[in-house]
C-alpha cells in the first residue's frame, strides 16, 4: 500500500500545477499520511515582506490532497481552516505535515502542521474531504502515468 501511495504522490506532483509552480517536494508519503516541503521565494511574499498566506495554505492544501488521496480513491475537499501562529520569509524551508485524524467510508478529516526549518510552527490547517467512488487509477491512466 505504501508504495501505492508513493505512486499517486508522483502523479498529484506532476500534474498539480500550484505544486508544480511552488515547486513543492513530497519527501514522506503512506495511507493517510504526508510530508512535503517547499521553499519560500520572494514571488512568495506579500507587501510587508512575509510569505503570503495564500502560499503557505497551497503548501498545506497540497499535503492534504496527497495524504486523503493516498488509498487511492479520489478524495476532495469539503471544508478547510488555517491558522497563522508566526510569519515566514524568503529563504526559510517550509514543511507540512499532513496526519489523518479518522477515516470511514465517506469522509475523512486532516490536521496539517506547517513549520519552519526551525521548527517554529507557522500554520495549523485542519480539512475534511468527502471520499468518492471512484479510483484515482482511473485518472492516473488516462493522464497516462
Amino acid at each position: 500500500m505504501k508504495n501505492q501511495a508513493w505512486e499517486i504522490a508522483r502523479f498529484m506532483s506532476q500534474k498539480d500545477q500550484i505544486a508544480v509552480q511552488f515547486g513543492m517536494k513530497v519527501k514522506d508519503v503512506s495511507p493517510g499520511r504526508c510530508v512535503v516541503e517547499m521553499k519560500v521565494t520572494e514571488k512568495m511574499l506579500n507587501a510587508v515582506g512575509i510569505t503570503h498566506g495564500a502560499a503557505t495554505y497551497a503548501l498545506a492544501d497540497f499535503a492534504f490532497a496527497v495524504a486523503s488521496n493516498s488509498y487511492g480513491q479520489v478524495a476532495v475537499a469539503l471544508n478547510t481552516q488555517m491558522h497563522y501562529p508566526a510569519s515566514s520569509q524568503a529563504g526559510d524551508i517550509l514543511t507540512a505535515t499532513a496526519v489523518e485524524e479518522t477515516r470511514s467510508r465517506h469522509i475523512g478529516i486532516y490536521r496539517i502542521e506547517i513549520k519552519r526549518q526551525d521548527g517554529t510552527l507557522v500554520g495549523i490547517f485542519t480539512g475534511t474531504v468527502f471520499i468518492r467512488n471512484d479510483s484515482l487509477k482511473s485518472w492516473m491512466e488516462k493522464q497516462d502515468i
